[in-house]
């Protein structure tokens, strides 16, 4: 299944329908009068977090959701059925914004989590509500209350318990693959990753996930590479682990790039916690790796 972590979707809740305007016509009855009913309400549309999904992808297909109308009313005071609800089904951690992108309307953190999209519209009153005194046969109904339409944008932010950072070729999908059922896309070139992945990673008898997101390089927050596309999913996870090649003659430029970019970035990234991991030690000799440390230590009091 492709992943894909953004989309733009149009929504439409269901009109009002119309009151009627009738009156009663029964036998040996002398006097009739008003019987019209109320129109039914338009439905709703209703959004609705679960587990068992992790990409936007269906939105790619479908865009627009239009909840139905309200049916009319009838005579005899009998009331139009009320329209069906649009339920839109999301994964868990994806975030409604307005049409602007920048105003957050809702946060599905947990599945189950339910939130009213658009209301439907009021159905209209029958005459029988406008009867008085002085007008005994009104001949006037209300319409229906039209619906809502708005245009929304769906992001999601997958939610790990930990998320791996690192310059491309760091062994961020290798340590995924080794350490859990996820067969993510493992080469010998940068950028092999370009989507985030997730991993269930047992431990005895607890579970944790962990998200790989796309190597990052110099300069992502201004749009190069991948840029920070990706990061919105390290936001909702509890630890940094920072892989770093250990065959990297330069370790600390590769640990401070990377610092940098999580900064840059900002949304509470940079204050995180953070395990740092030296990679394909398998590679190195025990002194190289010894040095490869301190030369960490003097940047950084994160645990190596």
């Amino acid at each position: 299944m492709k992943f894909l972590d953004q989309a733009k979707i149009y929504v439409r809740s269901g009109n009002g329908g119309a009151g009627c305007a009738s009156f009663r016509r029964e036998k040996y009855i002398e006097y009739g009068g008003p019987n019209g009913g109320d129109g039914g309400r338009g439905g709703d549309v209703v959004m609705e977090a679960i587990n068992n999904l992790n990409t936007l992808i269906d939105f790619r297909y479908q865009q627009h959701y239009t909840a139905q109308s309200g049916r009319a009313g009838k005579g005899r005071k009998m009331r139009g059925a009320d329209g069906q609800s649009m339920h839109i089904k999301v994964p868990v951690g994806t975030q409604v914004l307005s049409e602007d992108k920048s105003t957050l309307i809702t946060d599905f953190t947990q599945a189950g989590q339910k939130f009213v999209l658009a209301r439907g519209g009021d159905g209209g009153r029958g005459n029988v509500h406008f009867k008085s005194a002085v007008n005994q046969a009104p001949r006037r109904a209300e319409p229906g209350w039209p619906g809502m339409e708005l245009s929304l944008w769906l992001r999601l932010k997958l939610i790990a318990d930990i998320g791996l950072v690192g310059l491309p070729n760091a062994g961020k999908s290798t340590f995924l693959a080794a350490n859990s059922h996820a067969r993510p896309t493992i080469a010998d070139y940068p950028f092999t990753t370009l989507h985030p992945n997730l991993g269930v990673v047992q431990f005895h008898d607890q579970a944790c996930v962990i998200a790989d997101i796309p190597g990052l390089i110099a300069g992502a927050h201004l749009g190069q590479g991948l840029g920070h596309k990706f990061l919105g999913h390290v936001e909702r996870t509890s630890v940094i682990l920072h892989l770093i090649d250990g065959i990297d003659e330069n370790i600390e430029t590769a640990y401070q790039t990377i610092r940098h970019e999580l900064n840059a970035y900002g949304h509470g990234l940079q204050d995180k916690p953070e395990i740092i991991a030296i990679t394909k030690t398998d590679a190195l000799l025990a002194e190289t790796i010894a040095k490869q440390i301190a030369t960490l230590q003097q940047h950084t009091d994160h645990p190596i």
